[in-house]
Parts: structure tokens; C-alpha cells; sequence
């Protein structure tokens, strides 16, 4: 049954947790106030999103192995991004790999769209469309397609976000629904079959096995503050060979990137511990930070309040995610 979805998050757990077909992790990586958009539509076959993030992030995606999907930037104004290391820009098509897992940064607000298949329902529409079976690359590859193609791909996205946000009864109607989908799963389909030039990078794909192991390791302890030399000796790696793997990936170093992830661990803990049974200072010390005067200071300066502040809030009364002040 054709359905759609429009929800608002103030904060990027619960955002991570809507997002369909890719399991993701999310951290804000600069001031400001938190807000993001997503628009979820399942019409028969194809499942679409669209999405807008206040703040610039790093991210960690995993593809479902169910699901065939592509990536695009939706504004033509977007800075470019980078995914496993490629630089996307707007009108590139990025075309995942099954189970694909790649890390995503973004230096400013990320305006993105997706879409996705099954993969036996991708393959049938390549016989179809284009006489041959399409299937998930061996690696993730970026595609820019003839701007032509891909203007008619993203004005479909973009009205079928309309639909869903004027008239979601009319859009959940089969024949409506049948309709947008057969458009644009053939606007999906000719980007994906553009002969233009399709990049990867070779570089990125073989320094993946080290990336996955790393965020295998960083979600087998979600819950948990880790350090940069148990990572290593978890992993396999030098120091040198992660830091090098993550300012590839990340923009970051890893020491960097697990310092946040604790931060966000923290701030996690003290939005839902009960103030009254529960200190800061035993938070911080939970989260590996043992100066609780620098730890109140560092978390000030990246959440725009104090630890107390957030201990002291009723969990379900949540202040509005933020990263310092505008």
C-alpha cells in the first residue's frame, strides 16, 4: 500500500533511527542549532527519501543487502560532499554497492535525496528499460549523467516531496502511486545507464576493510567510550595507518572522531538519567573524562549549556539538539 511520511528531529538520535534501508550514525560536527527534515515514500516497489540537515556532519551509512539504492545531492547550491573519500557534488548519482558501507561528511547543511529497489526488482527494470539486468556495482561508484537526465530525475523526486507534503492522500492513491513510480524508476534507471564517465576511487576501496572493521568494532560497543590504542590492537592497524584511513574517509583524526563520539555518549546519558539519583561528575567519569571542570567547559562549548542543565531536564522534556550557538 502506497504510504508517505513527513517528520521534523531536533535531534540526531532519533533522525538516524528514521532513516530507511541504510543503518546510519550521525555526529554534528560544529555549532548550531540542530534541525533536519525526512520525507519518507513508499510507493509499490520503490521507496524514496529526502532529506535536510541544519548543521555540517560525519556519518557512518550501512546499506541493507535487501535494498539497491542510490544517493544524490537535491540542491544545485550544495557544497560538494564527500562519500569514502569521493568527492559528490550536485548532479552526481552515487550508485552503492550491496551492503555498501562508507562514511559521508559534509563541511555545511546536507540537502540529499534516495532511492532504492530491491534488487531483484532493479534487475527486472534494467530488462526492461534497457534490454539488460542491472545490478549493484562490485564497488560504489559515482556517475554524472547527462544534466538532462538528471534534471528530469530530481524534478520527479521533488514533486513526489510535494505530493507527500500537500496531498498525501492523493499520492497514496495506487494508480497515482503506480504512475510517479513507473516515472521514476526510468529516470532512475537512465542515470544509471548514462555512458558519461563513472568515477571511483581505487584508493578509497581498498582502505575499506580497515573502516569497516573500525566501525564494526565502534558498534559492537555502542554504548561504551573506546580509545585509540585498544582500536588499533582490535583492528590490526597502526596509529599511523587508522589516522591516515580516517582523514581520508572522515576529514578527521580518529582521535578526533572518538572524542566526539564519547561527547554524544555523554550527552546522551546525562538527557536520560534521573537528576536525582545521578551526577555529572559520574557520567563524565563513565565516559572516560576524568576533569570534570574541562569536560563541563568542552561540552559548553560544543552543546551551548552546561552538563547540569541537561542532567536537570525531564526526559521527556528534551531541549532542542544543539552544538554551541549560532
Amino acid at each position: 500500500m502506497p504510504s508517505s511520511t513527513i517528520r521534523t528531529f531536533s535531534d540526531p538520535y532519533e533522525y538516524q533511527e528514521a532513516v530507511r534501508a541504510t543503518d546510519v550514525r550521525v555526529f554534528v560536527t560544529t555549532r548550531g542549532e540542530y534541525e533536519a527534515g525526512l520525507t519518507r515514500i513508499d510507493l509499490h516497489r520503490l521507496w524514496m527519501q529526502r532529506s535536510s540537515v541544519s548543521l555540517p556532519v560525519v556519518a557512518h551509512g550501512a546499506c541493507h543487502k535487501d535494498r539497491s539504492p542510490i544517493f544524490f545531492l537535491t540542491d544545485g547550491l550544495q557544497t560538494p560532499i564527500f562519500i569514502g573519500g569521493i568527492e559528490i557534488s550536485p548532479g552526481d548519482v552515487v550508485f552503492e554497492s550491496s551492503g555498501a558501507e562508507n562514511h559521508i561528511r559534509a563541511s555545511s547543511g546536507l540537502r540529499w535525496g534516495a532511492m532504492s529497489l530491491t534488487p531483484e526488482d532493479l534487475a527486472a527494470a534494467g530488462r526492461a528499460l534497457v534490454g539488460r539486468e542491472l545490478t549493484a556495482p562490485a564497488v560504489t561508484r559515482v556517475i554524472s549523467p547527462q544534466p538532462a537526465l538528471m534534471s528530469r530525475l530530481l524534478n520527479l523526486h521533488k514533486a513526489a516531496d510535494n505530493l507527500a507534503a500537500t496531498a498525501p492522500d492523493v499520492l497514496a492513491h495506487p494508480e497515482v502511486a503506480k504512475a510517479m513510480e513507473q516515472e521514476l524508476v526510468r529516470a532512475m534507471i537512465g542515470c544509471l545507464t548514462d555512458p558519461d564517465p563513472v568515477r571511483s576511487s581505487r584508493s578509497s576501496h581498498e582502505r575499506l576493510p580497515v573502516m569497516q572493521r573500525f566501525e564494526q568494532l565502534l558498534e559492537a560497543n555502542r554504548d561504551e567510550p573506546l580509545y585509540l590504542t585498544e582500536i588499533c590492537a582490535a583492528i590490526g592497524v597502526t596509529d599511523r595507518t587508522l589516522r591516515l584511513h580516517c582523514q581520508e574517509h572522515l576529514g578527521m583524526s580518529p582521535h578526533r572522531y572518538l572524542w566526539l563520539r564519547r561527547m554524544n555518549l555523554a550527552r546522551r546519558a546525562l538527557a536520560l538519567a534521573d537528576g536525582t539519583a545521578t551526577t555529572v561528575t559520574e557520567i563524565a567519569n563513565d565516559h572516560g573524562f576524568g576533569e570534570l571542570g574541562r569536560f563541563a567547559v568542552s561540552y559548553r562549548k560544543l552543546f551551548g549549556e552546561l552538563p547540569s542543565a541537561t542532567l536537570r531536564r525531564p526526559p521527556d522534556h528534551p531541549r532542542p539538539f544543539a552544538i554551541g550557538r549560532p
